[in-house]
């Protein structure tokens, strides 16, 4: 199972998008270098008011592309790094892989998948009814998350637009990811 990278993104500011990069380095247990998530801690806000010791499981967020195809034929326009995410990827069903599985992300850097990224209302203030496109209902009335993954940084190293993503299954059984 492969996939690719079509960009990068990160922002030192607290921002709801992220400018698109060259480039990012990713650090062992702490996140994108510079990005104002990184570290070992929660850095997002609403966390961080809860409890700021609590573990950073949100280091690294991705988004497979082909949701911004899928919200276009809704009329909405997204691009990379406008969902606040750090690395896009195509070729992935990201929301299907369980909690734990590695995605090996260029010639270095490994990240574990440790859940959903859970929407805020953040979206539709990016744009007004996008997050009905991004959480809904399955047929049995469970929550569905689509706004991408979240992960932590096993193995730091630089990741581009054009990488290779392999990807590393956990042992069984599998969990499936759920918001984090």
């Amino acid at each position: 199972m492969q996939g690719i990278v079509t960009a990068v993104s990160s922002n030192g500011e607290y921002s709801f998008t992220k400018p698109n990069r060259e480039s990012i380095t990713l650090l062992a247990g702490l996140g994108v270098e510079g990005d104002v998530h990184a570290g070992v801690t929660v850095k997002h806000r609403s966390r961080v008011a809860q409890d700021p010791t609590q573990p950073n499981l949100r280091q690294v967020h991705l988004i497979h592309e082909e949701l911004f195809a899928e919200v276009g034929e809704a009329g909405f326009t997204v691009e990379p790094g406008q969902l606040g995410e750090n690395i896009t990827t195509k070729g992935l069903d990201l929301l299907g892989l369980p909690v734990g599985t590695l995605l090996r992300v260029g010639g270095e850097a490994v990240v574990e998948l440790t859940g959903l990224r859970n929407p805020c209302l953040q979206i539709d203030r990016f744009q007004n009814g996008l997050l009905k496109q991004v959480v809904g209902r399955d047929e049995a009335g469970n929550v569905l998350r689509k706004a991408g993954v979240m992960s932590v940084v096993r193995t730091g190293g630089v990741v581009r637009p054009g990488d290779l993503i392999e990807v590393e299954l956990p042992a069984e059984p599998h969990r499936p990811l759920d918001r984090v």
